[in-house]
């Protein structure tokens, strides 16, 4: 018998089955600040952020700022300057603060991720240097996208400057920005350093946007907490009058119900098929798109979810007494549920609306998980939307909405 050759003793060693397995997990954490004047000296909390996993380094620092903001706050960058200088030791200011279109105007344009990450290439930017974004939630989407694929992830924080990016958005762990018509159609999973909600900034907002905000919260509300619908039920008066107390309760409530979310729901990337975040979500961007964002992302979700909790009672999931005190805290919030958009027609003839459905299903993988409501404070998941349902909800809010504005009128 021939005497085994040494390469072939080697190779016999080397052999493997045909695949291998290897798993891995990563934690992720960042804390969410709550605070006033965060460029104040006296206030510690940017520093103690930028330090906190390396308190030994001179940390170099990137702004990035929304233009409605350095336009409503003509000293900021004078302020992020004179912050920077007084803890000098810690942070190095990295070329000049970049002023950002502000809106959604910063997501429908894929030149400013460009843009930004341009000048992030000009300052020399690297993996451990940080960048602070200060903003409404589009501008965060946008500069958040662009340093999440810069150098495969730079650190960022987040100082989110509108009522619905501090209660929603910017405590999220997603980023984007539309393409193709599409809603978040280029965008990434990427959890921020830290984010610093700092009150002070709801100041500069219209009162417009302040209450878009608020359509957030109704619908984590609506999703996952009664009680939290409830304090939202019984303060809907002065919370329409822009109570900054209860603003801020309500801020701090919903931030705080997205994050459990994440932290719980076993799926924060979104592997998966479901988005019960998303409730009323479909029209919602549908429409933002179709109105060309005339509509503030907020006043869709409130129309999006009016068109749901109708939809959720036809079915017969939930019951009419329900559904009506939803839309009553919507209305009483001051949410118009009813834009002539909804009943625009597509090529075939059928309401252009319901192509948000269809992007939602490709955007889930080819199967639909829609939210809908069976109580208040619990939400649940459908795999399929009946269309005959879709349109005679949409029949019953233009309705309801006619008869609102008979009786104001009168």
């Amino acid at each position: 018998m021939a005497q085994e050759s040494e390469t072939g003793r080697s190779i016999r060693a080397l052999d493997r089955p045909s695949f291998s397995t290897q798993q891995f997990q990563i934690d992720f954490s960042f804390p969410i600040h709550f605070t006033q004047h965060v460029f104040d000296p006296s206030n510690k909390v940017l520093l103690d952020v930028v330090n906190r996993l390396e308190s030994e380094r001179r940390h170099r620092v990137f702004f990035a700022i929304d233009e409605n903001v350095a336009s409503a706050c003509p000293s900021l960058e004078d302020d992020i300057r004179n912050y920077l200088s007084e803890f000098s030791h810690s942070m190095e200011l990295l070329g000049t603060p970049l002023v950002v279109p502000g809106g959604e105007a910063s997501k429908n344009d894929f030149s400013q991720v460009l843009a930004v990450m341009a000048e992030l290439n000009q300052v020399g930017i690297d993996r451990h240097s940080f960048v602070v974004v200060i903003g409404g939630g589009a501008v965060l989407d946008m500069v958040c996208f662009a340093a999440s694929i810069a150098h495969r992830g730079i650190r960022v924080i987040r100082v989110p400057t509108t009522v619905l990016a501090q209660a929603d958005s910017g405590v999220g762990v997603k980023n984007g920005v539309n393409l193709f018509g599409k809603k978040n159609f280029a965008g990434t999973f990427a959890p921020p350093f830290a984010v610093i909600n700092d009150g002070q900034f709801l100041e500069t907002l219209s009162g417009r946007d302040k209450i878009a905000g608020i359509a957030e919260s109704v619908k984590v509300a609506l999703i996952r907490d009664r009680q939290f619908f409830e304090f939202l039920e019984d303060n809907a008066d002065a919370l329409s009058r822009l109570d900054p107390a209860l603003l801020s309760v309500q801020i701090r409530r919903c931030a705080e119900l997205h994050v459990r979310h994440i932290g719980t729901c076993g799926d924060p990337f979104e592997l998966g098929s479901a988005r019960p975040l998303d409730f009323g979500h479909w029209a919602a961007h549908k429409l933002e798109s179709m109105t060309r964002n005339r509509l503030r992302h907020g006043e869709a979700v409130a129309i999006g979810m009016a068109v749901d909790l109708i939809y959720s009672s036809l079915a017969g999931f939930l019951s009419v007494k329900r559904r009506d005190r939803a839309l009553q805290l919507l209305e009483t919030l001051g949410f118009n549920l009813w834009d002539d958009a909804i009943e625009e027609r597509d090529a075939k003839g059928g309401y252009a609306v319901f192509g948000g459905i269809e992007e939602f299903r490709e955007h889930l993988g080819g199967k639909l998980h829609i939210t809908l409501i069976r109580e208040i404070g619990y939400g649940f998941e459908v795999t399929d939307m009946r269309q005959e349902l879709l349109i005679e909800a949409i029949q019953h809010l233009k309705a309801r909405s006619e008869t609102r504005i008979t009786v104001n009128a009168v």
